[in-house]
């Protein structure tokens, strides 16, 4: 008995051990989560800093902590561009904010439109008399679009600049893919579709190249444009027509050669850019690090000034990322996960519905599903409009079709009115290692499609005849809302993209301008009178344990990407993210999914998370039905 007595003891207090752990785990936690939250107590008189180590994105995704622990990757920080503009505004008439600083050293850019709309707000601080600083190590081309519109550029010693342009090359696996004996059908309407190039040819089609030439010609026009309207002083000749001669005549030193060509205001370490800053908004009075000095960061300055909630109700639903079926997002397009938002929207007395886009689009039974929900809201004959971001082509311009108005930067992409997909069978693999099908058939669908045997002729022509539906659908859908007729959409489509300035010319876009533009438009088609109402974003807000996993995970990231930024930091980003698009060609080429309208064209903003879904449209669904 006494031995039980001493087990039962050492159980008991095993057992009080782990309660006692549990507890301490579960009070850690909650405090960090109360903990992640940002205090408006943490705003602090001087500079506000924006230490933008990420990217600029339409819509913030959470952070998955199982896909995390899986890839053992880091996420990169995602920054929601209504956020820091609606930051800056404030800052620049806040007697608080004496500065606003950018630090940019781990910077990944946004797309253009983005920027432009960061690089407005810049312009209105400056407007008011308070001076804007940025600093980094290397500046790419998105960070230097910002930063021409700062009143000081400042670059480390053993840093760079360079100007890229749009532009580059993509895979073609047309040659490896013959040699593997993989058949890669594929699927398609539009001349100038040529999100399926890759698997079928080994070069960009005279097509494809035409209309590249054209998109990012117009790209880089008003990128050019932009930056020397915000920084006159700027050779941008001598940098991106001469790069190698304007190099070797500074001797390979990148900083001296971009401060030659006024790409850059002054040469310092962050010390001494700490120091300069310290001179406008103060000393920090809490840090004796050298080059401190007092400043408030993004999230604390968010929560002591709120977006307004007053007056009526005009939502917002955001279209941002690969339009995929399901429940994906936020970052990425779920159909379902949509088309609840709007229908969860529909008994909230909403004035007027925004609709924002920055998607190249996806699967066409995920866009189908959306466009019904937002035409739900239409039948509440209330003004839907379209805002375009970066990009809304393809799928993103199906889901724009039920728009009274539709709104578009001369930087934005648009239009790919086309549709495709793409299936690979193993036919000619499977007959070189001796492997033969053979069987009975009652019909000339019996047993098809197979993977391995092939397609019979019938099944090719019925799903090549479904594209084409598919695409006619489109085709009326634009056709309908562009008062245009089905043979002038025709002409202006098949797969061509479209940047936002010809879009306006062609009838595919109706006005310029941004998002606060087309809210704007419609809080007047409403009867709204001005701050009458305020912007009702449709979707939850990220939860505190999303900022707790945030604050975690990414900070290390931003650190590494920061300490190592320089131009050849620069080069082995660019190969990853080559990498990354290899990965992600293979995955659309192995990977279930139905009709696709997707612009493979478009020059998409870096993603801080890659989102892998499995689509089970209708095309898909098709071929499931087929093999049962």
């Amino acid at each position: 008995m006494a031995f039980a007595g001493k087990v039962w003891k050492l159980l008991v207090g095993i057992k009080d051990g782990l309660s006692l752990i549990f507890l301490l785990l579960f009070f850690s936690l909650l405090f960090g989560v109360l903990t992640a939250r940002p205090s408006p107590a943490e705003v602090r008189e001087g500079a506000l800093l924006l230490e933008l180590g990420g990217v600029i994105v339409e819509e913030r995704s959470e952070i998955d902590p199982f896909q995390t622990l899986i890839s053992g990757q880091q996420p990169i920080s995602e920054y929601q561009v209504r956020d820091v503009v609606h930051a800056i505004d404030k800052a620049a008439t806040d007697d608080r904010i004496t500065a606003v600083v950018l630090d940019l050293s781990a910077f990944m850019g946004g797309g253009q439109v983005h920027m432009q709309a960061v690089g407005s707000a810049l312009d209105r601080v400056r407007a008011a008399e308070k001076p804007v600083l940025t600093y980094a190590v290397g500046y790419g081309d998105d960070a230097m679009l910002l930063a021409a519109h700062a009143s000081e550029v400042w670059l480390d010693p053993l840093g760079g600049a360079v100007i890229a342009g749009p532009g580059g090359s993509r895979l073609y696996f047309g040659a490896l893919l013959d040699r593997l004996n993989v058949n890669a059908r594929v699927y398609k309407v539009g001349t100038y579709k040529s999100a399926v190039e890759p698997y079928s040819r080994n070069s960009m089609s005279p097509e494809a190249r035409e209309n590249y030439e054209a998109l990012y010609g117009s790209l880089w026009e008003e990128w050019q444009a932009s930056v020397k309207k915000a920084r006159p002083a700027m050779d941008l000749d001598l940098v991106t027509k001469t790069p190698a001669e304007w190099v070797s005549a500074n001797d390979g030193d990148l900083s001296k050669a971009a401060i030659e060509a006024g790409l850059v205001d002054k040469l310092g370490s962050k010390v001494e850019f700490g120091e300069r800053v310290a001179e406008l908004a103060g000393e920090d009075s809490w840090d004796e690090t050298p080059g401190a000095y007092a400043y408030t960061e993004l999230e604390p300055w968010l929560a002591d000034n709120p977006y307004d909630t007053s007056g009526d109700a005009i939502g917002v639903v955001t279209i941002a990322g690969e339009i995929v079926d399901g429940e994906a997002g936020p970052g990425t397009a779920g159909g379902d996960r949509i088309a609840g938002l709007l229908d969860d929207a529909l008994d909230d007395d909403l004035k007027a519905l925004i609709v924002r886009v920055d998607s190249p689009g996806g699967s066409v039974l995920a866009s189908e599903e959306i466009r019904r929900a937002i035409l739900r809201h239409k039948a509440n004959e209330i003004p839907i409009v379209v805002s375009m971001a970066n990009v809304a082509a393809s799928g993103g311009y199906w889901v724009s079709t039920p728009a009274d108005r539709i709104f578009a930067e001369p930087e934005s992409i648009t239009g790919s009115i086309g549709i495709f997909a793409v299936i690979p069978t193993f036919e000619r693999a499977a007959a070189e290692w001796g492997v033969n099908g053979d069987g009975v058939q009652t019909t000339p669908l019996s047993g098809q499609p197979d993977l391995i045997s092939g397609f019979t002729p019938e099944v090719d022509s019925i799903l090549q005849s479904s594209i084409e539906d598919g695409y006619s659908d489109f085709l009326t859908r634009v056709a309908e809302s562009r008062k245009l007729t089905v043979e002038q959409v025709d002409a202006i489509g098949q797969g061509r993209v479209w940047d936002g300035g010809t879009a306006r010319q062609i009838g595919l876009v109706d006005q310029y301008g941004g998002i606060d533009e087309a809210v704007e438009w419609a809080a007047k088609q409403a009867g709204l009178e001005a701050d009458s109402w305020h912007l009702k974003y449709l979707g939850s807000a990220p939860s505190g344990y999303d900022s707790l996993l945030r604050s975690m995970l990414t900070g290390d990231a931003n650190d590494t990407a920061r300490s190592g930024s320089d131009l050849f930091a620069m080069v082995a980003g660019r190969q990853q993210a080559m990498l990354g698009q290899v990965q992600t060609d293979l995955d659309r080429l192995l990977s279930v999914r139905g009709m696709q309208v997707y612009c493979l064209e478009c020059p998409t903003a870096p993603a801080a998370q890659q989102l892998t879904a499995r689509p089970t449209g209708w095309f898909a669904r098709a071929a499931a039905m087929f093999a049962k």
